[in-house]
């Protein structure tokens, strides 16, 4: 009886959640007049929306862009806060936990606070128009991603590191050829977070960008609703079947690495 209510509450959960999604892709496939009327199947069904909005706005650049950017951004952000996690996690300096604990407080400084700053700095560099801004400051890693990383690399066995320094293996052997392969499930959550947070962020994009061949997904969601959505077109079809476009690729990349993923996420080690 209590697996029977198990499984009713996670039927439940899901039905809750993957209704605005079926909601979504159903509105994209219905006619102008049918799209909001709540039938969960479309009828008429009008799958020429997707080829419609495809003729009439660039998303293909647009897909390429976002692939380009997300995947810099994750790089980035995963390779560089792996380097400073793990330093933190292996190695023993004066001070090291007060700067580790400063790294953590950058977190709850808004984003807001240094966004014009950021900007002046871009626009000293003569980059504010390109899309560099949107991945390489991470670059410089992230605290939560450097939190995240260290708490596996705390959890390695240090004997194996220590043996490995007698037979005369490098740091950055040790960090390379050890450590990286070891955090695999670690790495992959890292990535896949930062990959799904360039692909749906908006706010980068809408300060940098102003040549629509440069705009990412989110930009250009933005551009067709201003032209088919409120105070446009209205032709809402058009920006729902965008809208579903932009989110198919998210949900197939959760399928494709949600076995590293759930791993990564349920699997936390503490000094």
């Amino acid at each position: 009886m209590k697996r029977v209510g198990v499984w009713a509450a996670l039927l439940v959960v899901t039905v809750a959640f993957g209704y605005p999604f079926w909601w979504l892709v159903s509105a994209s496939l219905k006619d102008r007049a049918h799209v909001f009327d709540n039938t969960l199947l479309p009828r008429p069904f009008s799958p020429g929306n997707y080829v419609e909005v495809w003729q009439a706005v660039p998303l293909l650049t647009w897909i390429g862009n976002s692939v380009a950017v997300g995947l810099a951004a994750a790089a980035a952000a995963t390779a560089a806060s792996a380097l400073v996690a793990f330093g933190f996690a292996m190695f023993r300096f004066r001070g090291r936990d007060l700067l580790f604990g400063v790294v953590l407080a950058t977190m709850m400084l808004p984003a807001a606070v240094t966004m014009v700053p950021v900007y002046l700095e871009w626009h000293a560099l003569g980059l504010a128009t390109t899309q560099i801004p949107l991945w390489a400051q991470n670059l410089f890693g992230s605290a939560f991603y450097i939190f995240l990383l260290r708490q596996f690399f705390l959890g390695l066995p240090r004997e194996v590191f220590d043996a490995a320094k007698v037979d005369g293996a490098s740091a950055w052997r040790l960090f390379t050829s050890m450590a990286l392969p070891l955090a695999k499930p670690g790495l992959v959550v890292v990535f896949v977070f930062e990959l799904k947070a360039a692909w749906t962020d908006l706010v980068k994009p809408l300060i940098y960008l102003r040549d629509p061949q440069l705009y990412t997904l989110p930009r250009g969601l933005k551009a067709v609703l201003d032209r088919f959505g409120e105070g446009g077109e209205e032709q809402w079809e058009l920006v729902l079947a965008a809208s579903a476009i932009a989110t198919v690729p998210m949900v197939l990349l959760f399928l494709v690495a949600q076995r590293h993923f759930v791993r990564g996420t349920v699997t936390q080690h503490v000094e």
